[in-house]
């Protein structure tokens, strides 16, 4: 959105950021229905994979339509979903069963209305414009074994993430509890560029949120990564290679999905690395926008494993940057370094 007025600017992102928190907290709800009844679905759709399948299309379809009621029908939504798949005769198991997911937030959808719907999230960016980016299921074994998984949805403006909405319908609100049991409250954070990070249970609407602020580990100081509980989306040999020059060891936090960067946000980890695993992979721009503002606007560093800002204006992949690097800044200073020491993007 342009800038040129101060006023206009606040105004829009503050409405954006109250659709962008509904839009979520409604996915969320969607998304925990689906996820506590797993093995039914299994059952209905012969499928060990289809539940994620079904959440996502019922995730999507709720966000955007809880974005058109908010600001209208002329919003640009980037997701990862079409409806082509649930078109498709041998899918309708599956649309019935993500429609009858969809119903619980919006119980008077048609089908041909929930349909519509998925399809507004299947827009193509464009980096001079302002649009938003979803992933409607971020961490999709997270999901499947009934751990971590995010909602996250954010607004770009030209280019640049303004507004960051993230569900994370397991991960508990005390940043100590342990990451690998399922939460019944939930977090939920709200970030505004310039404005900060806010974190709320996801279980109480009515709940204060808190802000949420980083602060620096002293060189010599214990450091934690985040790892993920699968291997194949980093370099996990690396990275112990990296995390073993930055500084003594704390136990690792493991956990899938963007809720990464909310766990690095607010303290109960130090550093989301992911390393590339192989030549010429690009990440995605959903699996990254909504976090990594969450985590800036707390007072981390975001950048790739190079140490180059995010480069959200090459369509739908951030073909600009190699890997990622999260943390606060004197441990992403220690990172960086530590990378281009051992030659890993040689």
């Amino acid at each position: 959105m342009p800038t040129n007025s101060h006023a206009h600017h606040a105004i829009d992102t503050a409405s954006y950021a109250r659709a962008a928190r509904e839009a979520v907290f409604q996915a969320a709800a969607v998304c925990r229905a689906v996820q506590a009844r797993l093995d039914d679905l299994r059952a209905i759709t012969k499928d060990d994979k289809s539940p994620v399948t079904i959440a996502d299309f019922a995730s999507q379809a709720v966000v955007a339509r809880v974005l058109q009621e908010h600001l209208g029908d002329s919003l640009v939504l980037v997701g990862e979903e079409g409806s082509a798949y649930l078109r498709q005769p041998e899918h309708a198991p599956h649309l019935a069963a993500a429609l009858e997911a969809a119903r619980i937030v919006w119980p008077e959808a048609t089908e041909e209305e929930f349909l519509a719907a998925i399809d507004v999230g299947d827009a193509e960016p464009t980096g001079d414009h302002c649009y938003w980016t979803l992933d409607p299921i971020d961490g999709t074994k997270g999901f499947l074994r009934g751990q971590q998984y995010a909602v996250a949805l954010a607004w770009l403006d030209h280019g640049v993430p303004a507004v960051g909405a993230m569900a994370c319908p397991n991960l508990p609100i005390a940043h100590d509890a342990p990451l690998d049991k399922v939460d019944t409250h939930g977090s939920i954070y709200l970030s505004v560029a310039g404005e900060g990070t806010l974190e709320a249970p996801l279980s109480d609407t009515k709940a204060d949120a808190t802000r949420i602020l980083r602060s620096d580990v002293p060189d010599g100081q214990p450091v934690s990564a985040c790892m993920s509980v699968e291997k194949a989306h980093s370099s996990t040999d690396d990275t112990a290679r990296v995390m073993e020059r930055v500084g003594p060891a704390r136990e690792p936090a493991r956990l899938d999905s963007q809720c990464k960067y909310a766990v690095v946000a607010r303290g109960q980890a130090d550093v989301y690395l992911r390393l590339p695993t192989k030549k010429g992979y690009v990440e995605r721009i959903w699996d990254h926008a909504a976090g990594a503002l969450v985590a800036t606007e707390a007072g981390c560093v975001v950048s790739d494993a190079a140490g180059l800002p995010l480069d959200f204006t090459h369509g739908k992949g951030l073909e600009r940057n190699r890997g990622i690097v999260c943390a606060p800044a004197g441990v992403h200073t220690r990172v960086v370094k530590a990378i281009q020491e051992l030659g890993l993007l040689d």
